[in-house]
């Protein structure tokens, strides 16, 4: 099965609430071309730079979708970036949020928190205590270029049974923050190992990749 069949296929099988953000790392124009044309929307990338080339070779087509940084961003990288993305997904501290409010000059830009759902060292993301993350939220809806739309999280590197007490925390704390004032739409949780266990915790945005274009060659 291909990649337009997969997609349609997957878009019918995952409920019409949920938005599938297809992860195009490594991936080739004409392969994100083909899943564009089946009738994806969103498109998440890890790397500005490999962006910058896709998205010059999509040429009008990449403005059919809406893009999403899905990786660490790194500040001098900032205004490069937001000419590419609508979306950023990644944002673990205020002063990251603050470099991006300077630089979006007028331009409302969606951000989600990335929370580190299981507190590892080794990665990125807000610690996942509620008062630090109300902080946070709060200090970024008072900045004016910005605008707080969601939290994301990826969880360890774990059976995706074993994710669902991650991803039930992560939903739990998404619920408190939007009790607690915070206007969250979107909880970006689960990828291709692990979607549908995501879906079942809560998260209303996954985020796809090999199950959608195949294993990376």
């Amino acid at each position: 099965m291909g990649i337009s069949e997969t997609y349609a296929k997957l878009r019918q099988e995952i409920p019409k609430g949920v938005t599938i953000v297809l992860a195009a790392k490594q991936r080739s124009p004409a392969e994100v071309l083909e899943a564009i044309n089946a009738g994806a929307t969103d498109i998440g990338m890890n790397y500005v730079q490999e962006a910058a080339q896709l998205f010059k070779s999509l040429g009008s087509e990449a403005k059919k979708v809406r893009w999403h940084m899905i990786g660490h961003l790194q500040s001098n990288k900032i205004n490069k970036s937001l000419s590419l993305f609508e979306t950023f997904q990644t944002i673990d501290s205020f002063e990251l949020a603050q470099e991006i409010d300077k630089k979006a000059a007028g331009k409302k830009v969606s951000v989600f928190i990335e929370v580190n759902i299981a507190d590892e060292p080794a990665k990125s993301g807000a610690k996942p205590e509620f008062e630090t993350l109300l902080e946070l939220a709060k200090g970024i809806s008072a900045l004016p270029n910005l605008s707080i739309d969601g939290l994301m999280t990826m969880g360890p590197p774990v059976e995706a049974e074993t994710l669902r007490p991650y991803f039930r925390k992560a939903k739990k704390l998404f619920d408190d923050l939007k009790r607690n004032g915070i206007n969250l739409k979107h909880l970006s949780m689960g990828m291709s190992d692990s979607y549908k266990v995501a879906i079942e915790e809560g998260s209303n945005m996954v985020r796809l990749g090999t199950v959608v274009f195949g294993p990376r060659i």
